[in-house]
C-alpha cells in the first residue's frame, strides 16, 4: 500500500460530508451528488462505475475491481451515502463542514458512514494506481436510502440489478471492527456476524367516537394506551443465539472471566445474565442483543380536546433475533389484545453468518496485524444494515468498518448523535486494515 491512500482518505471523507445527503424519510433525500463524486473518484483511476437510480436524485454507485485469482467467489464491499438529519445549532462544528480540527474529522457521516465509504474508495484507488489486484473480485456498492427503507438503495439494487453482484458470496459493510476498550489494556475489535431483524409496527385501536363529556366504554385512546404500556413494559426473555454465545466466550477470555460452560452447553438466563454482569464496559456490546425488543415511539389520536376519536394509532420499533420471529409475533398478539390490531409498517429479516470461514480468519488477521495484542470477537448488531437486502442474493454479511479509536471515545454515541466525529488516525488505520484484507481476502 502507498502512503497516498492514507493521505487522501481524509480529503475524500471531508468532501463527502460536505455533500448534504440528509435522509429524513419520505423519499426526500438527494444522494446523487455524492454518488457522482464517488463514481468520478473511481473512474479517475480507470474503474468503470455505474450510477443507478430508482427515483431521480437517489443515486447508487456500483463498480467491480477484478481480482488476481480467477474462479474465486467475489467479495462485496458496501456502504451507504445518506445520513440522518442534523440541526446545526446543536453542534460545536457545523455538521456539513467536514472540518478537520486537532486531528479529528467532524460532521454528519463521520462515523455513519461516509468515513467507511471514503476508506473503501481510497483503497480501491490505491490498488488500481499501484497495479495491485485483490485475490478475488471485489464489488463496491455505495447506496442510497439505508437510513430509511432502502427502497431506493440496496433493496432495489438486489431486486432489479442482481447481475452486478454475480459471484459475490460474502459481503462486508457497516458497524464492526472498531476499538472497544473493555478494561485497561484490553482492546476488543467486535466483527459483526449477526443482525437483529427489523419489525417496525403500526398499532390501530378502533372504538366509538363521541363527546368528551360522556362516558365511553369503547375509547380507542384508552385501548391503545393500555396496549402501548404493555408493550413498552414487557421484558423479553433471554435468547442466546450462536453469534452472541461466541461473543460472550471471546469477551470473557479477553477479560479473564470464566465462561467455560457457556461454550459447550445450554445455560439458563440467570447464568447468562450473571456472566454479562462480569464483563464490565463490554456489556454494551452484548446487552442489546440478548433479547428481542419492542419500543413504542409514536402516538397519534384525535383532533380536538372534547372529541373522543374513533381510532388511535401508535408505532413501535421492534427488533427480532434470528430464529425468534414466530415468538415475536405471538407475543405481540398477546400484548396488543383483542381491541388493538397491528401490522408491519416495515419488516426485514434477521441475519446470522458463519464464523468458521476463511474471510473471518482474514479479517481477524488484518486487525491483529495492525493492532497486535488486541482481541477480535464476534458481534451481533442491535439494529440492521444493507446486508439484509444483499442476503437475498445469497451473500453472507459481516460488519467490518475498521477504526482504531482512543479510550473514552464513545463509538455508538456517534451514530445519529450530535457532534459526530472521528479521529483522522482512525481513518488511516481503516485504510491499512482494508488494504490487507482486500489483497488477501482468501
Amino acid at each position: 500500500m502507498t502512503t497516498s491512500a492514507q493521505d487522501e482518505v481524509v480529503r475524500l471523507a471531508s468532501d463527502l460530508i460536505r455533500i448534504d445527503t440528509t435522509n429524513a424519510g419520505g423519499g426526500q433525500a438527494q444522494e446523487r451528488p455524492a454518488a457522482e463524486y464517488v463514481a468520478a473518484a473511481l473512474a479517475e483511476v480507470g474503474l468503470d462505475p455505474v450510477v443507478l437510480e430508482r427515483t431521480p436524485g437517489r443515486g447508487n454507485v456500483v463498480a467491480r475491481l477484478e481480482g488476481a485469482g480467477p474462479g474465486r467467489p467475489a467479495l462485496l464491499v458496501h456502504g451507504h451515502l445518506d445520513v440522518v438529519p442534523a440541526e446545526p445549532s446543536e453542534w460545536t462544528v457545523h455538521p456539513f463542514s467536514g472540518e478537520v480540527r486537532d486531528g479529528v474529522l467532524w460532521g454528519r457521516g463521520a462515523v455513519d458512514m461516509k468515513n467507511a465509504v471514503a476508506v473503501a474508495v481510497a483503497v480501491a484507488r490505491d490498488l488500481v494506481r499501484s497495479g495491485r489486484r485483490p485475490v478475488r473480485d471485489v464489488v463496491f456498492a455505495f447506496t442510497a436510502d439505508e437510513e430509511d427503507s432502502a427502497a431506493d438503495g440496496a433493496a432495489w439494487l438486489a431486486g432489479k440489478h442482481a447481475e452486478l453482484f454475480d459471484g459475490c458470496t460474502e459481503g462486508i459493510g457497516e458497524s464492526g471492527a472498531f476499538t472497544f476498550h473493555a478494561a485497561p489494556g484490553v482492546r476488543l475489535y467486535p466483527v459483526g456476524a449477526g443482525e437483529r431483524g427489523t419489525a417496525w409496527l403500526t398499532l390501530t385501536a378502533r372504538g366509538t367516537a363521541g363527546h368528551g363529556s360522556r362516558p365511553n366504554s369503547r375509547n380507542a385512546v384508552t385501548a391503545l394506551a393500555a396496549a402501548v404500556t404493555r408493550i413498552g413494559e414487557y421484558r423479553w426473555p433471554v435468547r442466546v443465539i450462536a453469534t452472541v454465545r461466541a461473543a460472550l466466550v471471546g469477551m470473557a477470555e479477553a477479560l479473564g472471566v470464566d465462561a467455560a460452560d457457556l461454550g459447550v452447553a445450554e445455560v439458563g438466563a440467570a447464568e447468562v445474565e450473571a456472566l454479562v454482569g462480569r464483563l464490565g464496559p463490554a456489556v454494551k456490546l452484548i446487552e442489546p442483543v440478548l433479547r428481542n425488543s419492542s419500543n413504542p415511539t409514536m402516538l397519534q389520536a384525535g383532533y380536538k380536546i372534547n372529541v373522543i376519536p374513533g381510532t388511535a394509532t401508535a408505532h413501535v420499533d421492534g427488533r427480532v433475533l434470528p430464529g425468534c420471529e414466530d415468538e415475536f409475533r405471538a407475543v405481540l398478539n398477546e400484548l396488543t389484545g383483542p381491541d388493538v390490531d397491528w401490522v408491519y409498517y416495515h419488516e426485514e429479516v434477521p441475519l446470522e453468518s458463519p464464523l468458521d470461514v476463511p474471510l473471518v480468519a482474514r479479517m481477524t488477521g488484518a486487525l491483529l496485524a495492525e493492532d497486535p495484542g488486541s482481541w477480535v470477537v464476534p458481534y451481533c448488531m442491535a439494529g440492521g444494515t444493507d446486508a439484509k437486502h444483499f442476503s437475498r442474493l445469497g451473500i453472507a454479511g459481516y460488519g467490518f468498518t475498521p477504526l482504531a479509536l482512543p479510550p473514552g471515545y464513545d463509538y455508538h454515541a456517534m451514530f445519529h448523535g450530535v457532534d459526530e466525529r472521528v479521529p483522522v488516525s482512525a481513518l488511516q488505520f481503516g485504510v491499512r486494515v482494508m488494504d490487507r484484507l482486500l489483497t488477501d481476502a482468501g
